[in-house]
């Protein structure tokens, strides 16, 4: 499964009782209005078990979750970075 899928499943799993209708890879998250500055963390999380990364805290801005190509492209540069294989 594609790291795009894998986030996309996660998200609407967790905040959209599962129907990934409408979230497509650059839907802006933020205007769904299915996830609140505390469940980023959730996401963030996620993240860091599934891709083994490290999400510092300054990454974690609404540039970098703001859709799931966002998102990907943020595990990307985040494996990039720690010498891992890119998603």
């Amino acid at each position: 499964m594609t790291p795009r899928k894998l986030i996309t499943d996660y998200i609407a799993d967790a905040w959209m009782g599962g129907d990934a209708e409408g979230l497509e890879p650059d839907t802006p998250i933020a205007e769904l209005n299915i996830i609140d500055s505390a469940a980023i963390f959730d996401l963030v999380h996620y993240l860091q078990g599934e891709f083994r990364v490290t999400v510092p805290l300054p990454e974690v801005t609404l540039q970098n979750f703001r859709s799931v190509n966002a998102i990907c492209a943020l595990v990307d540069r985040l494996r990039q970075n720690e010498g891992g294989t890119a998603a």
